[in-house]
């Protein structure tokens, strides 16, 4: 079985075929497309990424800016994408990047019923900074493509909002507590987000973790691959933004998974002191949220 097969699973004719109509579509910059390639590629530099940003002025400014933002208590300012670089790393400039460019995506159309673009924008930031959490109080060292993998987890939710809207707006005015969302999506569509968004992101070539879950974050249990705690990770923080008023869409219809918990040697007291310091990563990370 190939790592992209381990990652993604089985996915549904539907959407393939709806994948494809997105992908046509271009919905993401080619510049966020390249720069994930080139930061997931272990032979890259620093002056390659700095090479691909410079293609975009704008998001170049962007990232400086938030470089230089309170967050990161920097005592002298940075001025240019090479200092940013040198200072945070590929990866993290990757990831400001990317929150960047995805985060346009969030920023026209009105909501549906409970739902709103902004909260799940909120909500994506919120469980990226949760996740990043997680994986660095459990040791897990490739915890900025654990960040992106929670940033990115829902990202079917958006395209489905954005190219299907006259049957996404029916299936959240489908919505009860007890159907989960998953479920209201293949009644309706005949697949659901999170088949969607990881069709595209193996389209996109997005990183096997980001992929994995955004393919299982819903059922880790069902994942087989080397990416297994990465899935966990992003399960765990998907629940606890839920239950912190931080939801995709308005309402919680999460079913509480104990595996991905007691899999990655946690505790109920550890799952509260998370939540509770979630409070003051996302007070002090507030700039993500207008990147």
């Amino acid at each position: 079985m190939s790592t992209i097969t381990q990652a993604t699973g089985s996915i549904g004719s539907k959407a393939l075929q709806a994948a494809r109509k997105v992908h046509d579509i271009s919905t993401l910059p080619q510049v966020a497309l390249n720069i994930i390639r080139v930061a997931d590629d272990p032979n890259s530099s620093a002056a390659d990424l700095k090479a691909v940003m410079e293609s975009d002025a704008a998001l170049s400014a962007r990232v400086i800016r938030c470089v230089n933002s309170s967050a990161y208590g920097l005592r002298s300012k940075i001025t240019n994408l090479q200092q940013a670089i040198a200072y945070l790393g590929l990866k993290q400039i990757r990831n400001l990047a990317v929150t960047a460019t995805v985060s346009d995506l969030f920023k026209a159309g009105d909501g549906v019923g409970p739902y709103r673009r902004t909260d799940l924008w909120r909500h994506l930031v919120g469980v990226g900074l949760c996740v990043r959490m997680l994986a660095m109080r459990l040791r897990i060292h490739n915890f900025e493509d654990v960040f992106l993998a929670g940033l990115l987890h829902d990202i079917g939710i958006i395209l489905i909002d954005q190219h299907f809207h006259t049957q996404f707006a029916r299936i959240i005015e489908s919505l009860q507590q007890a159907t989960p969302l998953c479920e209201v999506e293949n009644d309706v569509l005949g697949f659901s987000h999170v088949e969607l968004g990881a069709a595209l992101a193996e389209q996109w070539s997005f990183p096997l973790p980001a992929l994995a879950a955004i393919r299982y974050h819903h059922h880790a249990a069902a994942y087989r691959g080397e990416h297994l705690a990465t899935v966990r990770c992003v399960e765990v923080a998907n629940l606890i933004c839920t239950l912190k008023g931080l939801s995709s869409i308005g309402m919680n219809l999460l079913r509480f998974n104990p595996q991905s918990v007691t899999g990655l040697g946690l505790t109920a007291t550890d799952l509260k002191v998370l939540a509770t310091d979630l409070d003051e990563e996302l007070a002090a990370q507030s700039g993500l949220f207008q990147i």
